[in-house]
């Protein structure tokens, strides 16, 4: 049916991790609690309930900072088996409502209900029935944002947290973007906000003024992004499969990291997990590969290079690059490989089906190989 608004709900549990500690032992409902590593690991907070965000706290804080903002704040190692369970149990009841559910994390998901027949085909009831099994069965709260486009499911569903519902019917989509804050945009972090603030640009009618091609001047590719979401367009669908994009391990250290000897030490492990971990994931083709650091100041630096092999001497060149930066005490190394997309692979599939044809209709010695090695050329057919 062209031009039928789609139903997209996005489902999010409301502090996911504390919120099952607080189901598990009811008296941690009324006090502020984080789950997260502790001080003496240089841990940091996954995530903390209503109360502790009360106080500033929130996930991805270290510990330390955290507790000297909330003095009183209980922490909780975690146990993520538990969580994981709890996931499967409330992704089984978006599936009891639609096959094309998108999971994005163990705690929310895209739901396309624009062609369910339940609750009378109504989204807003079947948003309110997925809020009332869940707590039913799982004792946890979600919230959930229902609109025709998934960026605005994903807007609306935090709108009301927690415990939250908030509908965005097609009649009201222009309304709601016009006075949406731009920050309030999947995208725009700290430095695009400066930027558009710069620009004089705080809202979506804001944006909407300045033309496309200003846009990608100053943003990049980014710029086309912020010029259709200002609009409302958004027409991607819900995907029941998530491609892989990358593969990393990382670690923080009980203590910083003095020098770049120290920091070339501490690689070498991460490299030998990198690649167990590359392993179990069915050795994909490799597209990069990256470094994260960050230093005891807490700034962060991450570079890349092109690389299918992801050896010692390409992260120790990308390691003394970054060391170069800053070349202070490390408190976090990380080290990782961005995979080759699904249509790449099929490109190059694709091109060595029709270099494999080539070269058995080619005369013998014509071609050689399917591919000039040197030039790097496709040969014709012959």
């Amino acid at each position: 049916m062209a031009g039928t608004p789609r139903k997209i709900l996005h489902a999010d549990c409301d502090c996911f991790f504390a919120a099952v500690e607080m189901r598990d032992n009811p008296a941690l409902r009324d006090v502020p609690i984080a789950v997260g590593g502790g001080v003496d690991q240089r841990g940091v907070i996954a995530t903390c309930n209503y109360p502790a965000r009360a106080f500033g706290v929130r996930s991805a804080m270290p510990t330390a900072r955290a507790l000297r903002l909330c003095p009183d704040l209980v922490l909780v190692r975690g146990n993520h088996e538990r969580y994981r369970e709890v996931s499967r149990q409330i992704q089984a009841i978006f599936h009891e409502l639609t096959p094309l559910v998108e999971p994005l994390s163990l705690d929310e998901a895209f739901l396309d209900v624009s062609e369910v027949e339940h609750c009378q085909g109504s989204a807003t009831w079947m948003a309110q029935w997925l809020k009332a099994e869940a707590l039913k069965r799982t004792g946890i709260t979600i919230s959930v944002g229902v609109a025709p486009s998934k960026f605005l499911a994903k807007i609306a569903s935090d709108w009301e947290k927690p415990d939250g519902l908030t509908v965005i019917t097609p009649d009201r989509v222009d309304a709601f973007i016009t006075a949406l804050p731009v920050t309030c945009l999947h995208g725009v972090g700290p430095a695009t906000a400066t930027k558009l603030d710069t620009m004089g640009i705080a809202t979506c009618e804001d944006l909407r003024g300045w033309p496309l091609e200003t846009l990608l001047e100053r943003f990049g590719k980014f710029g086309k992004r912020l010029f259709e979401l200002a609009r409302g367009i958004d027409e991607r669908e819900v995907r029941t499969h998530r491609e892989r994009k990358s593969i990393s391990v990382e670690t923080t250290f009980h203590h910083d990291l003095p020098d770049i000897e120290a920091c070339k030490a501490a690689l070498l492990p991460l490299i030998e997990r990198l690649a167990e971990r590359i392993e179990r994931h069915g050795r994909p083709p490799l597209d990069k590969l990256f470094l994260k650091v960050r230093f005891s100041d807490f700034t962060l630096t991450s570079l890349e290079c092109q690389s299918a092999i992801p050896g010692t001497a390409l992260f120790h060149r990308l390691l003394e690059q970054a060391w170069s930066r800053s070349a202070q005490p490390v408190r976090l190394l990380g080290v990782g490989v961005r995979l080759v997309s699904a249509d790449a692979r099929r490109q190059l599939s694709l091109f060595e089906a029709l270099s494999d044809q080539a070269s058995v209709k080619a005369p013998e010695g014509a071609l050689g190989h399917g591919l000039d090695s040197e030039r790097g050329h496709t040969p014709r057919q012959a």
